[in-house]
C-alpha cells in the first residue's frame, strides 16, 4: 500500500486512503452464521439469537433485547422476611425474593394476529405482572373465542370487502358476523354488571361512586371490567381468561375506543335511564401505584401509541424503569411518542439513565416469537442475580 501511496496525488491519499486509527481491543468483530457447520443445522432459538448478536443492524438489537429481558427476569432482591410492608410493596417470586415487576403493553393488531398465542403463554405462566392493551386487544381476544379470524391479502379491495361483510386488518379478515356474536355475548354481561352496580349503590349510597373504597365492589373500572370478561369467557385460549385466573391486571385507558365502546354506547339506550359507569381514575392510581411499589421495573412494549406511553408514564412515578425493550416500526423524525427511542424517555424520567434499554425496529410478529423462544420459553435455568 505504501508504494501505491507514493504514486498517487496527495489529495487521493487524504480523501480515499486515509489511515485508520488503531482499533480498540474491546471492539466486536462483525460475524454471521456459518451454515456449513454442523452446529448451525436446526438451531435452537437461543443459539440462533446468540449467533445473530454480532451480525449488526436489527439482528444485534434483537440479541440485545433478549439479554435485557433475561436480566429483568433474573434480578432478585431481598427475601420477604427481610422486607417491611411486604404486603403492600413490589413483586416476589415463588421462593419469596423480590423480583422485577414486568409491565407488558401490546396493540390490538397483535391479538388479531397469531401472536395472541405467544402473549397468552406469558400470561398463563405468570411471566409478566401487568398488561396494558388497547380496546381492540381486549375485544379481539374475546371474539377469537367465539369465531375465527382468517388470513387474507394486504391488496384486497376495501369496497369489495365491505360488500361481502368482511373487515380487513392488514392481511387478516374478520367477518362482520364475529362482531354480532360478540354483541350477543357481551350485552347480557353488561346487564348483570349494571344490576350489581345498582344494588351496591342502593346499599351503600351514591357516595360510594366517588369513594369506592372496596376493591372488590361492583363500582367498575376498566381493569375490573376486563377481569370480569376474562372470568365470563372461561376459555383457556384467551389472554384475558388467564389474566383473570392469575390475578394479573390488564389496564385499558381507552376501553371505549373499539367495539367494546360501541357496545357500551348501545347499552346506554337499552338500560336508560340507568347507566353502567367505569372509573378510570381508580385505574390510573392502580397502575401508577404498582410502578411506585416495584423494587425494579421492566417494560416490554410491543407496538406504540397509547400502550407505550401509559406504561412509560407509570414508570415516571418511580423515576424511571430499570429495563426497557421497545419493538415497533415507528420512526422518531415526526416527534411521535410511538417512534421515540428509549433515550427520549430518559429525558422525561420514564427510563433511568443507567437502565438497560433497546429499541428493535421490526414487525413484532416477526421478532417477538423468536425473543420468547430464546428467553421465557427457552427452558434454560435462569441464574438469579442481585445486581
Amino acid at each position: 500500500m505504501s508504494n501505491l501511496n507514493d504514486k498517487l496525488p496527495d489529495i487521493l491519499n487524504e480523501a480515499v486512503l486515509k489511515e485508520s486509527v488503531p482499533i480498540p481491543d474491546d471492539f466486536v468483530e462483525v460475524h454471521g452464521i456459518d451454515y456449513s457447520k454442523p452446529e448451525a443445522t436446526d438451531m435452537r432459538a437461543t443459539d440462533l439469537i446468540d449467533s445473530m448478536k454480532k451480525m449488526g443492524f436489527q439482528a444485534s438489537s434483537l440479541g440485545q433485547a433478549c439479554d435485557i429481558i433475561d436480566n429483568m427476569r433474573s434480578w432478585r432482591g431481598k427475601h420477604i422476611s427481610e422486607v417491611e410492608d411486604h404486603k403492600k410493596k413490589g413483586s416476589f417470586d415463588d421462593e419469596g425474593y423480590q423480583k422485577t415487576t414486568i409491565f407488558m403493553g401490546y396493540t390490538s393488531n397483535l391479538i388479531s394476529s397469531g401472536l395472541r398465542e405467544t402473549l397468552r403463554f406469558l400470561v398463563q405462566h405468570k411471566m409478566v405482572d401487568a398488561l396494558v392493551a388497547t380496546a381492540g386487544g381486549i375485544e379481539e381476544d374475546i371474539i377469537k373465542c367465539l369465531a375465527p379470524t382468517y388470513l387474507g391479502e394486504f391488496s384486497l379491495q376495501g369496497s369489495s370487502l365491505r360488500e361481502q361483510g368482511l373487515n380487513r386488518i392488514g392481511n387478516l379478515l374478520v367477518p362482520n358476523d364475529n362482531y354480532c356474536k360478540f354483541e350477543e355475548w357481551i350485552v347480557p354481561i353488561f346487564d348483570k354488571m349494571l344490576e350489581e352496580q345498582d344494588a351496591y349503590v342502593s346499599k351503600h349510597g351514591i357516595d360510594c361512586l366517588e369513594a369506592n373504597p372496596d376493591v372488590d365492589s361492583p363500582i367498575w373500572t376498566p381493569s375490573k371490567l376486563i377481569d370480569r370478561l376474562g372470568k365470563e369467557i372461561n376459555d383457556e385460549s384467551s389472554v384475558i381468561y388467564w389474566a383473570h385466573k392469575n390475578k394479573i391486571p390488564i389496564f385499558c385507558p381507552a376501553i371505549t375506543d373499539g367495539s367494546i365502546g360501541d357496545m357500551l354506547f348501545f347499552h346506554t339506550f337499552k338500560a336508560s335511564p340507568k347507566q353502567l359507569r367505569l372509573d378510570i381514575v381508580a385505574d390510573i392510581r392502580k397502575v401508577n401505584s404498582m410502578s411506585m411499589d416495584a423494587y425494579r421495573a421492566g417494560m416490554i412494549i410491543l407496538g406504540g401509541g397509547l400502550i407505550k406511553h401509559h406504561i412509560a408514564n407509570a414508570c415516571l412515578m418511580r423515576n424511571g424503569a430499570d429495563y426497557a425493550v421497545y419493538i415497533n416500526t415507528g420512526q422518531e423524525f415526526d416527534g411521535s411518542d410511538a417512534g421515540a427511542r428509549p433515550d427520549e424517555a430518559v429525558s422525561w424520567g420514564k427510563i433511568k439513565a443507567e437502565a438497560k434499554s433497546v429499541k428493535v425496529y421490526a414487525d413484532v410478529t416477526v421478532v417477538f416469537p423468536l425473543i420468547v423462544a430464546a428467553t421465557f420459553a427457552s427452558g434454560k435455568k435462569l441464574i438469579k442475580k442481585s445486581d
